[in-house]
């Protein structure tokens, strides 16, 4: 497989996890879907486009220019490892989603972006696995990196919008068997991934 494809697929594959498993986002797209219509769940899906630019460049720049930056990317490894695995056991255990209307809140565009520049886990994405991937794929060239970011974000924000829309026609779609078993298939992949990262970090580290 080609670096370039083998960074979109990676792009791909943690864009449509971060899109489909449960969080604060996809809360917010299902419950403005349900209470208002899909085109108010699609507002609150693009929130990403405009909350992640600075957590994207921020932590691209910091590891790019730290010294002596092996050993950190070591343990930038070791932590996305861990954080991978998380997530993998949450999307393997995923179950279905509940959504208690009555606790909901009415949102919008601006309470999205806000949750999500708020949410921890684009930090962590980044910090830990996002910002080391694109750092690995300059070494190859730009296209390579490019192909990462969008990947990830055309399949981040598309299946946020594909939720809204399935979730407009049918709220039973959320506690369907298609739906539970493409979240733990993507948690089997994560677990994967994990793997490559505790890898990595023991490539960096020395160890083997």
């Amino acid at each position: 497989m080609a670096p370039g494809i083998t960074f979109l697929f990676s792009g791909v594959v943690f864009g449509l996890s971060g899109g489909l498993t449960p969080g604060p986002l996809l809360t917010l797209v299902i419950s403005e879907t349900l209470k208002h219509d899909v085109k108010e769940g699609i507002k609150v899906a693009i929130a990403p486009l405009l909350t992640d630019l600075p957590i994207v460049l921020i932590t691209i720049v910091v590891l790019s220019r730290l010294e002596n930056i092996l050993p950190l990317l070591g343990v930038v490894s070791l932590l996305g490892s861990a954080f991978l695995t998380y997530l993998a056991y949450e999307s393997i255990s995923f179950k279905g989603v509940d959504i208690d209307l009555e606790q909901e809140r009415p949102q919008s565009m601006r309470k999205g972006v806000i949750v999500n520049f708020l949410n921890p886990s684009p930090y962590m994405f980044w910090f830990t696995i996002g910002a080391p991937l694109v750092l690995k794929a300059l070494n190859i060239g730009v296209f390579s990196a490019f192909l990462f970011v969008f990947g990830f974000y055309v399949f981040l924000v598309g299946s946020k919008v594909v939720v809204a829309v399935v979730v407009g026609k049918s709220r039973f779609f959320l506690k369907s068997r298609n739906y539970i078993y493409t979240v733990r298939f993507l948690g089997i992949i994560l677990l994967v991934f994990a793997g490559l990262f505790l890898k990595d970090s023991l490539e960096l580290f020395g160890v083997i």
